[in-house]
C-alpha cells in the first residue's frame, strides 16, 4: 500500500494512516491512496479504522495544489467530495480515529464516516474556509447540513468557528472524547462492536438513510464541477 496511507488488517479491522508530512494535506496522490485502501478494506470485508498521526488528522487540501490554478482547485475538491460520497456510502462501517486537529477537508472526513472519535486537548476541529477567503462549495455545505447539529451548522460554514474537542462533540463532529493515550484501543473496541452487526443489513440500511443526501451531494459536486467559488 502507498506510503502516503498505511494499511494495517487485524482480525478484519483494516486501519488505514495517512501520513503525508506534518498537516497531512490531501493531495490527489492521497485521494488516490485512500481510494485504493477502500478498495482493499471492501475486498477484505473489514470494518475499517481511519486516523492520522498523532496531534493532527489532517489540516485539509493541499493548498499548493488549491493555489495552483482555479482548475485544479476544482478537480481536487471535486474528487474530496466523491471521496466523502463514498465513504458515507461505504458497505462496511468507517471509524475515525481522529488524534488531534481536523480542518477543512480534515474535518469533512469526520462528517463522512460512521463513528468518530476524538481526543482531549489543545486542538481544532472545524471548517475554516471562510477564515481563508474561500466560499465553501455546494457539497460541502450539503454534508455539513446533513451532518451538524442545527445550532452549529450557520456557526461552523458561515463564521468559520473552531471548536475544541469536546465543541465539536457537541457540535456533531465527533462521537465520542477520549484521551490522547486510549484512541486507538478505543476506536479498535467501537470496531469489533461494530463487526457483530449484519453487514448486509448494516449497507442497504445506511444506503436508505443516506439516500437523499447521497442524491443531494451528486447534484451538488456536478454544480461545483461547473462553477466554482
Amino acid at each position: 500500500m502507498s506510503d502516503l496511507v498505511a494499511y494495517q488488517l487485524d482480525d478484519g479491522i483494516a486501519t488505514l494512516t495517512l501520513n503525508n508530512g506534518k498537516v497531512n494535506a490531501l493531495s490527489p496522490a492521497v485521494f488516490e491512496a485512500l481510494n485504493a485502501a477502500l478498495d482493499r478494506a471492501e475486498q477484505d470485508r473489514a470494518v475499517v479504522i481511519l486516523t492520522g498521526q498523532p496531534g493532527i488528522l489532517s489540516g485539509g487540501y493541499d493548498l499548493k495544489v488549491m493555489t495552483s490554478s482555479p482548475e485544479n482547485a476544482m478537480a481536487l475538491v471535486a474528487t474530496g467530495s466523491t471521496l466523502s460520497r463514498r465513504m458515507l456510502a461505504h458497505p462496511f462501517p468507517i471509524v475515525v480515529a481522529c488524534p488531534g486537529h481536523a480542518i477543512a477537508k480534515g474535518a469533512f472526513l469526520l462528517l463522512s464516516a460512521d463513528y468518530r472519535i476524538g481526543v482531549e486537548g489543545a486542538f481544532n476541529i472545524g471548517l475554516n474556509e471562510v477564515q481563508i477567503g474561500m466560499t465553501m462549495h455546494h457539497a460541502g455545505i450539503e454534508l455539513a447540513r446533513d451532518r451538524l447539529r442545527k445550532s452549529a451548522f450557520h456557526r461552523s460554514v458561515i463564521n468559520g468557528e473552531m471548536f475544541d474537542p469536546q465543541g465539536a462533540l457537541d457540535a456533531g463532529f465527533l462521537d465520542k472524547v477520549v484521551v490522547p493515550e486510549e484512541l486507538m484501543t478505543t476506536a479498535r473496541a467501537a470496531a469489533a462492536q461494530l463487526q457483530k452487526i449484519n453487514m448486509t443489513a448494516h449497507k442497504n440500511t445506511k444506503r436508505k438513510v443516506r439516500k437523499a443526501l447521497l442524491e443531494t451531494l451528486d447534484q451538488a459536486i456536478a454544480l461545483d464541477q461547473q462553477h466554482f467559488g
